[in-house]
């Protein structure tokens, strides 16, 4: 495992009912980094007393554990304020489920050290694993998102594996009553780009896991297809009364 832990940058790994993935994701992490911190969102899986003494072993990882589910998006606030009052100026979230390349953990880091001001985002890359359905389906976020931002640059507006500022996200959020479930990847980096966060897009694979490798998803499709359209409906009428001041920046090369 890696001995040397960052001051600045930690790994933020939220987790809700993740099954057995959860320790290859957790310890795929850290032999690459520290610390590593696993905030469990409520899980009824049994992975959370597994976790939990990990942690007791391992000073690089720390294991948060909410009672009760709240979101992913809640559970990543609740890293994140973490974090702030730990001193991390950044948070790199990967899910849980092993479908993120823990390998590619020292890149995003090294690429968010050398510009913080910076989000660095994961542009997946698919492979035969991944559902059609799904491919297709998130072409229609990464559009509504890429107009509401003015094309600045979103190469994915779904893939969590990220490297965020803690405080320009966290202001973001505390802002106002969203983006704490399903919904929080995307309106993230709609939110950031509006402060001026600029995004930085990294390639790195994606794997689906069948139920018999131990995949587990809980994705629902008319559940979470409506809450984007619910997202993407709040954002336009951001976008639409932050137009002028999108318009500037581009044409003065702001942004």
């Amino acid at each position: 495992m890696t001995s040397l832990p960052s001051a600045t940058h930690a790994v933020l790994i939220p987790s809700y009912n993740p099954g057995p993935k959860v320790f290859d994701t957790v310890r795929a992490a850290r032999a690459l980094w520290s610390p590593v911190w696993v905030v469990v969102d409520g899980s009824t899986d049994g992975t959370t007393e597994q976790l939990v003494e990990l942690a007791r072993t391992d000073p690089g990882l720390r294991v948060f554990v909410l009672p009760q589910n709240q979101g992913k998006g809640a559970a990543v606030l609740f890293g994140l304020d973490e974090a702030a009052r730990a001193g991390y100026t950044h948070v790199l979230t990967m899910d849980s489920d092993g479908q993120h390349p823990a390998e590619l953990i020292p890149r995003f880091m090294d690429t968010s050290m050398k510009t913080p001001a910076a989000m660095i985002l994961g542009k997946p890359v698919f492979d035969a694993s991944a559902p059609l359905l799904r491919v297709r389906g998130r072409k229609v976020s990464n559009a509504w998102a890429n107009l509401e931002t003015l094309w600045m640059g979103i190469g994915d507006s779904l893939y969590g594996f990220r490297v965020y500022p803690v405080e320009p996200l966290r202001r973001v959020m505390r802002g106002q009553r969203w983006m704490r479930r399903f919904d929080f990847d995307p309106e993230a980096v709609v939110r950031l780009a509006w402060r001026g966060v600029r995004p930085i897009n990294v390639d790195a694979p994606v794997k689906y896991f069948r139920a018999d490798e131990g995949g587990v998803s809980h994705f629902n499709y008319w559940r979470d297809n409506a809450l984007l359209t619910w997202m993407h409906s709040r954002l336009f009428a951001g976008f639409v009364l932050r137009l002028p001041l999108l318009l500037w920046r581009r044409l003065s090369g702001r942004a």
